[in-house]
C-alpha cells in the first residue's frame, strides 16, 4: 500500500524512552503508562493527535527498531504504509520485508507490537544482531576536507543608542552596553521562526487585570521583531474588548462570520490572503486580531469544542503564533479547548491582592486538572503590571510571590498609553517597551 499525502507526525524511539513530533512541529516526551509497551504509547499518542486534528495522520517512528510508517485516523484504526520514494529513481530503493498479513517485519514491526500489546499479550522485541540488515553498518570513508569559499553570515549587529552610538557615528569603536547586550538577545529570542503554528494563551479568571493589554502588547512584539504572521484572538464568550481597543480591518467581521466558512479556508483552492476578510490588521504593530462581538451576550456566540478546533486549523494554516485573550468563565469549553491546545501560559496580574490572588488560584486550579496543565502552570509567566503610578512596593511584593512557582516573574511599569484608548506599541514609554520585550522574550523561551 502506498502512502497518500497525509499529515505527518514523527516519533524517535530509544528503548524505553521516546520523543514525539507534533503536526506543529512541537517536541515532547512520550511516557508508557503502567506496563505499556513504548511503541503503544507512541500510537496513542499520535491516536490523540489524529483526534485533535479531526484528520488521519501519518506517523513515522525511527530509532533502535528501524524505521516505520503508520496512518492512523481519529477513531485510532492504523493501517500500515510502504514509504514511496522521494523522487523518480525506484531502483535502489529498498523496501521493507512483509509478512503474509502485509505488515512490517513481525521480529522488529511496530504494527504487531502494539497489536500484541493492545491484546494485552506480552511484548516482547529482540536486540538486533551483528549482521541484521537493519543493524547500523560503519560508515563509508569521509572524503579529504576543502576549504569553503564562503564567508559565514554575521550575526546582526546590535544597535547603539546614546552616547555609544554618536562615537559609533564618528568612527570609533564602541563596545554596547550591558542593557544593549540584553536587549539584543532579547529580541534574537522574539523573532525565532518555529516549524509550525505555536500558542501562547493570556489567562486570569477575574476581569480587568490586564489580558486584553498584554494580548495586544506580545502580539506586537512578536509581530514586529519576527516578521508578522501573528494572531491576536479574542477568546471570549462575555463581550470581549480586544477589538475595541486595537485597530479596524477593511471588514467589520468577527470570529462568528469566520466560522461558516471555515472549511472553505482550509481547501487547497483557498488563497493565502483570503483570511484578511475575517481579521483585523494592525498597520503598525503588524499583527492580525479575530475578534470577537461584544455586543452580543453570551449565549449568542458561545463556542464548542468542535467549532474550537475547526477554528484553530484555520489559525494554524495562516499563521506561526496565535496569542489568546481569554474570557472570564474558566468553565466554558472554548477556555478549556484553549488550555489544552496552548503551549505557553502568560498570568497578567495588577499589582493588588485581589487580582494577584485570582491568578494564584488558576496555577492551583491547572495543577490539580491533569498532566499536561499542570506543567503548563509551572512554566508560565506571571506579569505584575503597575495600573497607577504608585505602588512600585506592592508590585514588587507580589512579583516576589510568584517568584520560585513558575518560570518567570516580571513587572510593567506604569505607562498612560496602557490606561486606555488603542493599544499601540509606540505609544509605550521606552522602559515599558522593554519590559514587554523581557516579557515576550521570557514566553517565547519555552515555545
Amino acid at each position: 500500500m502506498n502512502i497518500a499525502l497525509h499529515p505527518r507526525t514523527y516519533a524517535t524511539v530509544t528503548g524505553p524512552h521516546a520523543t514525539f513530533v507534533t503536526l506543529d512541529g512541537h517536541a515532547e516526551s512520550v511516557t508508557p503508562t503502567g506496563d505499556e509497551d513504548i511503541r503503544h504509547a507512541v500510537v496513542r499518542r499520535a491516536t490523540d493527535e489524529a483526534r485533535r486534528t479531526g484528520t488521519s495522520i501519518e506517523l513515522v517512528t525511527s530509532g533502535d527498531r528501524g524505521e516505520h510508517h503508520l496512518l492512523i485516523d481519529p477513531a485510532g484504526a492504523t493501517t500500515p504504509l510502504t514509504r514511496p520514494p522521494d523522487n523518480d529513481d525506484t531502483d535502489d530503493v529498498d523496501e521493507p520485508e512483509l509478512g503474509e498479513d502485509g505488515v512490517d517485519d513481525p521480529e522488529l514491526g511496530l504494527v504487531d507490537v502494539v497489536a500484541s500489546s493492545m491484546r494485552g499479550e506480552e511484548v516482547t522485541v529482540p536486540t538486533p544482531q551483528p549482521g541484521d540488515r537493519r543493524a547500523s553498518t560503519s560508515p563509508a570513508a569521509e572524503s579529504p576536507t576543502r576549504p569553503t569559499f564562503l564567508t559565514p553570515t554575521p550575526d546582526a549587529t546590535t544597535h547603539l543608542a546614546g552616547w555609544r552610538g554618536f562615537l559609533k557615528g564618528l568612527g570609533f569603536t564602541v563596545k554596547p552596553s550591558a542593557t544593549e547586550q540584553r536587549r539584543a538577545a532579547e529580541k534574537a529570542v522574539v523573532s525565532r521562526q518555529w516549524a509550525g503554528c505555536r500558542t501562547l494563551a493570556v489567562v486570569n479568571g477575574k476581569g480587568g487585570v490586564g489580558k486584553t493589554m498584554t494580548t495586544a502588547m506580545l502580539a506586537a512584539v512578536y509581530a514586529r521583531e519576527g516578521g508578522g504572521n501573528v494572531l491576536a484572538w479574542d477568546n471570549n464568550d462575555t463581550r470581549g474588548t480586544l477589538g475595541w481597543r486595537t485597530e479596524q480591518g477593511q471588514y467589520d467581521t468577527t470570529l462568528r462570520d469566520l466560522l461558516p466558512v471555515a472549511q472553505y479556508l482550509l481547501a487547497p483552492e483557498a488563497g493565502v490572503s483570503e483570511i484578511a476578510r475575517f481579521v483585523h490588521h494592525q498597520p503598525a504593530d503588524r499583527y492580525d486580531v479575530l475578534r470577537s462581538n461584544p455586543e452580543l451576550l453570551a449565549t449568542d456566540q458561545r463556542i464548542g469544542t468542535a467549532d474550537f478546533d475547526l477554528l484553530m486549523q484555520v489559525a494554524a494554516r495562516f499563521y506561526r503564533l496565535v496569542i489568546f485573550d481569554s474570557g472570564n468563565d474558566e468553565s466554558a469549553e472554548r477556555w478549556l479547548r484553549m488550555i489544552d491546545s496552548s503551549y505557553q501560559l502568560v498570568l497578567p496580574t495588577l499589582a493588588n491582592p485581589e487580582s494577584a490572588e485570582s491568578a494564584a488560584l488558576l496555577l492551583d486550579a491547572l495543577r490539580g486538572r491533569d498532566e499536561r496543565s499542570a506543567a503548563l502552570a509551572a512554566h508560565a509567566v506571571v506579569i505584575v503590571t503597575q495600573a497607577e503610578p504608585t505602588g512600585t512596593a506592592e508590585a514588587r511584593r507580589i512579583a516576589d510571590g510568584f517568584t520560585g512557582h513558575v518560570r518567570a516573574v516580571h513587572t510593567v511599569p506604569f505607562d498612560p498609553a496602557l490606561k486606555a484608548g488603542p493599544l499601540r506599541f509606540d505609544n509605550l514609554r521606552p522602559r515599558t517597551r522593554d519590559a514587554w520585550l523581557a516579557v515576550a522574550a521570557s514566553a517565547a523561551e519555552a515555545l
